[in-house]
C-alpha cells in the first residue's frame, strides 16, 4: 500500500521561497513517474512538474522558478519554489505513477498525497 505525506507549506510574500517535500512508503521516487500537482479554489487541479529517470517536465507559469528533485537516500519527492507569486496560491499535491514515462490524464495518475496549502500574499 502506498502512502504519500506532503510538508512544508506555509504563507511567504511575494518573491519568498519555500520547499515542498513529499515523504513515501510503498513507492520509489526516481524508479516512476512522479510529480507535483496544484489546485486553487475554483479551478482545475493542474500538474506543475514532473519527473521521470528521463529527465523533468515543468508548467510553462513555473518554469525557472521551480524545481523538482527526487532524492533516492531519503525517499522524498521535492519542489523547490522560488520568486513564489501570489497565482502560486494553491493546494499542493504530490502524486505518482508505476510508469516509466508520465501519462497526462489525471486519472493516470494513481497515488496522492493529502496535499499542503502554499499561501503567497502581494
Amino acid at each position: 500500500q502506498v502512502h504519500m505525506v506532503e510538508s512544508g507549506g506555509g504563507s511567504v510574500q511575494a518573491g519568498g521561497s519555500l520547499r515542498l517535500s513529499c515523504a513515501a512508503s510503498g513507492y520509489t521516487f526516481g524508479d516512476y513517474c512522479s510529480g507535483w500537482f496544484r489546485q486553487a479554489p475554483g479551478k482545475e487541479r493542474e500538474r506543475v512538474a514532473s519527473i521521470t529517470r528521463y529527465g523533468t517536465n515543468y508548467a510553462d507559469s513555473v518554469k525557472g522558478r521551480f524545481t523538482i528533485s527526487a532524492d533516492r537516500a531519503k525517499n522524498t519527492l521535492d519542489l523547490q519554489m522560488n520568486n513564489l507569486k501570489p497565482e502560486d496560491t494553491a493546494m499542493y499535491y504530490c502524486a505518482a505513477q508505476r510508469l516509466a514515462y508520465c501519462r497526462s490524464r489525471i486519472s493516470d495518475w494513481s497515488y496522492w498525497g493529502q496535499g499542503t496549502q502554499v499561501t503567497v500574499s502581494s
